[in-house]
């Protein structure tokens, strides 16, 4: 099993240090460590850990904002520890995408299962956004095929099934996508279209 990389963003040092300890103790490796949100995300953006775990309390940029970006930029799933618990910031832990919120002090047993699940969390989430960019893609395709194919039946004659397998041929001769051959397809012929106004 890979070790897993934390980065840590807490500005208090001596807390800071018993995290490093305490995570380094169960056999994770603790890749970098930043005393501000700022520090936080150059950290992140360089060192690709698997997981962040942060404060948000912080100098410079909060631990919400840090998180934010972090969350967008899909870097790693960031685990809150922080000494704060009230409903207003646990809301906006949530709204920025927060996989976990542990309120100090913390036992070893909340922890680690939190660090365990974020990671899988995060790459489910990371395989379901996959997942949703492939079919956004096949659909896209089928319907410069399906539109490709509705300019070859209408401008050269063609039956349904002899245009999709003149843009299927040209496709595997010129080792193209089909989407590619489509998108050629209606762009010769808007082209042709102009020409001949």
């Amino acid at each position: 099993m890979k070790t897993v990389r934390v980065l840590i963003a807490e500005d208090e040092p001596i807390v800071r240090m018993d995290l490093k300890e305490l995570l380094e103790s169960q056999g994770y490796e603790v890749v970098g460590e930043a005393s501000d949100g700022k520090i936080a995300i150059e950290l992140a953006r360089k060192l690709k850990p698997d997981v962040i775990i942060m404060d948000i309390r912080m100098p410079n940029l909060d631990g919400i904002e840090a998180a934010k970006i972090l969350t967008q930029e899909e870097i790693a799933p960031i685990i809150f520890l922080t000494a704060y618990s009230d409903r207003e910031l646990v809301e906006k832990a949530k709204e920025v995408g927060v996989v976990a919120y542990i309120v100090k002090p913390f036992k070893e047993s909340d922890l680690f299962p939190a660090i365990e699940i974020a990671i899988a969390r995060f790459k489910e989430f990371q395989l379901l956004r996959k997942e949703v960019e492939d079919l956004k893609d096949a659909l896209e395709t089928r319907k410069l095929v399906d539109r490709a194919k509705g300019i070859l039946m209408d401008r050269e004659g063609l039956k349904e099934h002899e245009a999709f397998r003149l843009i299927q041929k040209a496709s595997m001769d010129k080792r193209k996508p089909m989407k590619e051959i489509a998108q050629a397809i209606i762009l010769a012929y808007e082209l042709k279209d102009k020409k001949e106004k």
